[in-house]
Parts: C-alpha cells; sequence; structure tokens
C-alpha cells in the first residue's frame, strides 16, 4: 500500500468541492476574523498540506505510521511554524500554542470526511443504508 491515494481520489469533484468550501471559509474568517496569524496564504497552505496527507493513521497502515506522524505534524504545526517563521516570528511565538489544537481538530474532521473512497453518490447510499440498519 502506497502512502498516498490513487490521483482519481484527489480528484473527485466532491472532495475538491469540499476542499474549496473549506478553503473559502478559511479566507474569510482570515478577512473577519482579526487574528495575528491567521492570513490568506496560511489558509491554502494548511487546506492543501491536510488535503494531501490525511490517509495513513485513519486507515491504520501501520507500516507507513512514522511518514503519517510526519505529514499530520506538518500540515497541522509544521507547514504554520515555517510560514510564520518568515513571515512573523513574535506571531508565531504569541499564537503557535493556541493554533495546534484547533488545526488538529480540523484535520481530524476532514479526515473523516474525505477518507471516504468513492463517489458522493455511493457515500450516501451507504450513509442512507447505514442509518435504515440502525432504526431497525
Amino acid at each position: 500500500m502506497h502512502f498516498f491515494y490513487p490521483s482519481r481520489e484527489y480528484l473527485r469533484p466532491w472532495k475538491l468541492a469540499s476542499l474549496a468550501a473549506g478553503i473559502a471559509l478559511l479566507v474569510l474568517g482570515s478577512i473577519l476574523t482579526p487574528a495575528l496569524d491567521w492570513d490568506i496564504p496560511i489558509s491554502f497552505i494548511m487546506a492543501l498540506c491536510t488535503y494531501l496527507s490525511l490517509r495513513t493513521l485513519l486507515e491504520r497502515n501501520w507500516r507507513n505510521a512514522p511518514l503519517a506522524l510526519f505529514s499530520t505534524w506538518f500540515s497541522v504545526d509544521g507547514c504554520y511554524a515555517l510560514y510564520w517563521h518568515f513571515k512573523n516570528p513574535a506571531a508565531l511565538d504569541a499564537m503557535r500554542s493556541a493554533n495546534a489544537p484547533a488545526s488538529l481538530a480540523l484535520y481530524g474532521i476532514c479526515g473523516v470526511l474525505w477518507l471516504y473512497r468513492g463517489s458522493l453518490k455511493a457515500l450516501l447510499a451507504e450513509v442512507r443504508a447505514a442509518v435504515r440498519h440502525d432504526g431497525r
């Protein structure tokens, strides 16, 4: 098993649409919420890193665990720290500890959503079937 999904999984319209919606919300938040460390470029950087790196831990592919842990750290904190180290080190010092828990929570939510390997139609059919099965 490889670390990344086959490219068709990253190119599924529903996943790209949810990524675009998430980025739009992050950009909107960076505009409307005055935070020292929240700007448009980091919204794109962290969202794209997350989109590409989520798979291994959630599928329990332990052979790739070191790479998965690194990619999780890089998506949640590493790219953030690198970006702010060069852009504004004071923002990094002031906000890094507050950013990590929020970013990790968003990372997990995205992982649950994007883990599904299939079309949106198939996902909705499985959800409906599971709801019907639990509602007996």
